[in-house]
């Protein structure tokens, strides 16, 4: 059968096993959900997320969506798309998810996963006292890939919403990078016994451990000390960071505390503004579990980390419009957070051009052969 060959080759055989919440055993249901799930994440790779422009979208596109599947009552309203994704079950469709990445796309040795929290701005609800859904994820910035999130009610649950996005990915000789809020003992201890090594950002909140940080780090002891200097000028600004990382931590009070603690690094970064000819200074402290980095690694992996932000939160933000979204009701925007992410991969793993993300959506808008190649595994 030609529908379910093409739809085969697609990545949605990978949510085949995702329940449909309504009452499917009275039998009628007109619109599967396997349908409006496909519906939806082509709609968002052409540059649609609102629910009535899915729809319409859904209408526009009917012809080439029944290359895929039946659609035999066409395409539902905007209420039902919406209404569905407020039952949809969060946790197996996150668990869906995560299989995918998993299968599709491995990691390499020491390959950097960053984690961080990210507000969905509009999800909140004066009317129900709903705060606005915080999600933690675990994004692996050289490749621009979701592996797994965590769905919390307030940023400051992110320390016990970590451990439990760790348990949900593989991490086996990954390095975890997290800022500061995520810098705890538990955290390190967990990084470590599930097969990873972490890099943390350290700040006021570990008080004791960031102030010997700071000393120790501006002694210029001339051994076990590694340097490393990055300049890039860009956009009328010239910016150098210089990594210092020192592997002798004898004198440093707190490296029992932490598990397989080895290495403590600091990332000066200096910035020059051409245009008002001015110069900013910044130093971050970080520790990590490694014993084979550098000081090139170091810089590395504190500038990747902020990926997560320019690449995921950001495109999120921007190109998705997930802030400006009011899915507030049910699990609604918990699961518009993955569809969201899903088309973000998808997008992002077409390396046959050098186009922006905005510009990939738009060409599958109307490029039938390269919408349909963004959605092949």
């Amino acid at each position: 059968h030609k529908t379910q060959v093409a739809y085969s080759e697609t990545f949605l055989n990978a949510f085949t096993s995702l329940k449909d919440p309504r009452r499917i055993n009275k039998g009628n249901i007109k619109y599967p959900l396997i349908e409006i799930l496909f519906l939806t994440i082509s709609s968002v790779l052409c540059g649609y997320s609102d629910y009535v422009l899915i729809a319409d979208f859904g209408k526009a596109n009917l012809q080439w969506l029944r290359k895929f599947f039946p659609f035999k009552e066409g395409v539902c309203s905007h209420d039902v798309i919406g209404k569905l994704f407020q039952r949809v079950d969060y946790e197996l469709f996150e668990s869906l998810y995560s299989d995918w990445v998993k299968e599709n796309f491995k990691l390499t040795q020491d390959e950097l996963i960053a984690i961080d929290g990210k507000r969905i701005c509009g999800s909140y609800d004066n009317y129900s006292g709903k705060v606005a859904t915080h999600i933690v994820s675990a994004y692996v910035s050289s490749s621009a890939i979701t592996l797994g999130q965590e769905a919390i009610a307030e940023k400051s649950n992110e320390i016990t919403a970590i451990p439990k996005l760790l348990d949900k990915i593989d991490i086996k000789d990954a390095m975890i990078s997290i800022d500061a809020m995520g810098c705890q003992k538990t955290i390190a201890t967990k990084i470590v016994d599930n097969g990873g090594n972490y890099f943390l950002a350290v700040k006021g909140n570990q008080k004791e451990l960031y102030q010997q940080m700071i000393s120790l780090l501006s002694l210029n002891l001339p051994t076990h000390t590694d340097t490393h200097i990055w300049e890039q000028s860009d956009h009328g600004r010239v910016e150098k960071r210089t990594a210092t990382l020192l592997t002798d931590l004898t004198l440093l009070d707190q490296k029992e505390d932490w598990t397989n603690l080895n290495c403590i690094a600091k990332i000066e970064t200096q910035r020059y503004c051409k245009v008002k000819k001015t110069t900013s200074k910044e130093s971050r402290y970080y520790i990590c579990s490694s014993t084979n980095i550098t000081a090139k690694k170091a810089n590395e992996y504190a500038r990747g980390h902020w990926a997560i932000e320019n690449k995921l939160h950001w495109q999120l933000d921007v190109n998705f419009d997930e802030d400006k979204a009011r899915k507030r009701k049910g699990n609604s925007d918990k699961n518009f957070n993955l569809i969201l992410k899903t088309g973000l991969t998808l997008l992002e793993r077409d390396k046959t051009n050098k186009l922006s993300i905005k510009r990939k959506k738009l060409k599958a808008s109307y490029n039938l052969n390269y919408r349909e190649s963004l959605m092949k595994v």
